[in-house]
């Protein structure tokens, strides 16, 4: 089968497609024909060597949309129309960067959705990790108030669209100014630039904090992201968009507010027993794309064979929204 593998650690130049063995089904597993596939920082950071053991002619991606093939446990019939993300692709197996992928059958959501692959290509890893953090972390509910750290982010933009849906007043962040009529398009009712220290114009919106913080930036501006936060409210980390997970010091007594709490949410925990996706909203979520009651994240569209062009893109950051891959 057609995958995009590298030989070698490298940049995007490093990408190369070639033909690779087709998966084998194991008890368990599903087998998709993947039709699209998201970019992620994930894969860029893979493909650079930086993240965890590399593999020459391993598929990378971790993510897919397309079409059942053949399902083990007989719960999707050929040819439904499915989404899958994590479950080890990438790093235990072919990543959704190919033709054919194999994965476990707890990573494989239904889609009843009428949009086209392309558009659908956006939401898993993206709306799947919002879904866990807010959800499942903070624990959100209708009426809330919730800061976005990186909101222009690809995972950040989905984050403000779906807390908006739920009914949740979102604050927004931007290091562009030019970027707030798409903060506003997404449904974010404040927006805020981001010059390293936003915790005061926060409270200024809202004197004793917001709910609940989406930190996407990462190590680089957490301590200020707990600022901004009420009493017994919690910040969740899902991105590193400012480089290592790693603080120089954390003062617990200065640097962690009384009362708040910081957790990290990473997307590993889908489709494991501890956060199985039969319940997950992506479904939920494509039918109010398809409608129009939510903005679709596609930022640019590229074809496999371009897939160099779409990672140079995905290093520069400049997308404001989700890059995808048609095959």
């Amino acid at each position: 089968m057609k995958a995009v593998v590298a030989q070698s650690p490298g940049g995007p130049e490093a990408l190369q497609i070639a033909e690779v063995d087709e998966p084998t089904l194991a008890a368990g597993e599903v087998k998709i024909r993947v039709k699209a596939f998201g970019l992620n920082k994930a894969e860029s950071y893979y493909r650079s060597g930086n993240y965890g053991s590399f593999v020459p002619n391993r598929a990378l991606g971790i993510e897919a949309v397309g079409e059942v093939v053949e399902d083990t446990t007989g719960q999707h019939e050929p040819g439904r129309k499915v989404a899958t993300a994590m479950g080890g692709l990438m790093f235990q197996r072919h990543g959704g960067y190919s033709e054919f992928v194999v994965v476990n059958a707890s990573n494989v959501v239904t889609l009843d959705s009428k949009l086209d692959y392309g558009i659908l290509a956006a939401l898993p890893e993206s709306y799947l990790t919002v879904w866990g953090a807010l959800d499942h972390n903070l624990k959100i509910t209708k009426g809330q108030s919730i800061l976005v750290r990186g909101a222009t982010s690809a995972v950040g933009l989905a984050a403000v669209a779906y807390a908006n849906a739920r009914g949740l007043t979102v604050v927004a962040t931007t290091r562009r100014q030019e970027s707030a009529d798409l903060l506003k398009k997404f449904g974010a009712a404040h927006i805020i630039i981001d010059d390293g220290a936003v915790a005061d114009k926060v409270r200024k919106l809202y004197p004793k904090g917001v709910d609940g913080a989406l930190e996407v930036v990462g190590a680089a501006t957490v301590k200020d992201t707990l600022k901004a936060v009420r009493n017994w409210g919690e910040v969740v980390v899902i991105g590193l968009l400012g480089g290592p997970p790693i603080l120089e010091s954390f003062d617990l007594m200065d640097d962690l507010p009384n009362t708040v709490k910081l957790s990290f949410f990473s997307s590993g925990m889908l489709g494991t027993e501890s956060l199985p996706l039969q319940d997950c909203p992506l479904d939920w979520i494509a039918g109010r794309i398809e409608v129009g009651k939510m903005p679709n994240t596609v930022a640019a569209t590229f074809s496999i064979d371009d897939i160099q062009k779409a990672h140079e893109l995905l290093d520069a950051g400049t997308a404001g929204g989700k890059i995808v891959v048609t095959i």
